[in-house]
């Protein structure tokens, strides 16, 4: 259970931070670089959720699951893995979540029509703002790629991660078709 009754502690004025474990690590630490590009992921969402809501409650819903699972994945990354035994069971991503997405992903997908073109981003005010999320969990993904090259991090957040920018993609499709459709990348259009 999380209690927070005062949100400033002072204990990071000295440019570190205290992973779950209880573990201290500068800010800059790759493992908090990527659950810090997780939580950015999540509020990009947050801001796309606002016209999703306005535009499809089953997209919004969707985006909604995600968001409470990008923080466990946040809770999954802050705790790593290293075989000693802790006062508490991590959260940790499980393959159901995955699971979970791709089925989404593949219900939104079903109906839309294979792409012949990039698509630039754009189109609706939800489809532009989950364009933005996707960039910003990609960059997430390759920070948790690069962390798994040093540490432990479990396969489920990373396949969670690869996914997910495929969801956001496909759930930006999904919202421009039914406004109309893609926003096509026509190559060399303004030599």
């Amino acid at each position: 259970m999380v209690v927070l009754n005062r949100i400033y502690t002072r204990t990071g004025d000295d440019g570190t931070t205290a992973l779950g474990s209880g573990e201290r690590r500068p800010k800059f630490d790759l493992r908090i670089e990527a659950y810090g590009t997780v939580d950015e992921t999540n509020a990009c969402i947050g801001v796309a959720r606002l016209s999703a809501a306005l535009e499809d409650a089953d997209v919004n819903a969707m985006l909604g699951r995600i968001q409470n699972d990008l923080f466990d994945l946040g809770a999954d990354l802050c705790t790593p893995d290293t075989g000693a035994k802790l006062k508490y069971e991590p959260l940790r991503v499980v393959a159901a979540q995955v699971d979970r997405l791709e089925a989404e992903m593949d219900r939104l997908n079903a109906d839309l029509q294979p792409l012949r073109s990039f698509v630039l981003p754009g189109g609706t005010a939800a489809a532009a703002a989950l364009h933005v999320a996707r960039t910003v969990s990609r960059r997430a993904e390759r920070l948790i790629v690069h962390l798994a090259q040093t540490e432990p991090v479990g396969e489920p957040a990373l396949k969670y991660m690869n996914r997910l920018s495929d969801f956001l993609f496909v759930a930006s499709r999904y919202l421009n078709n039914r406004a109309g459709g893609d926003v096509l990348w026509t190559p060399g259009q303004n030599r």
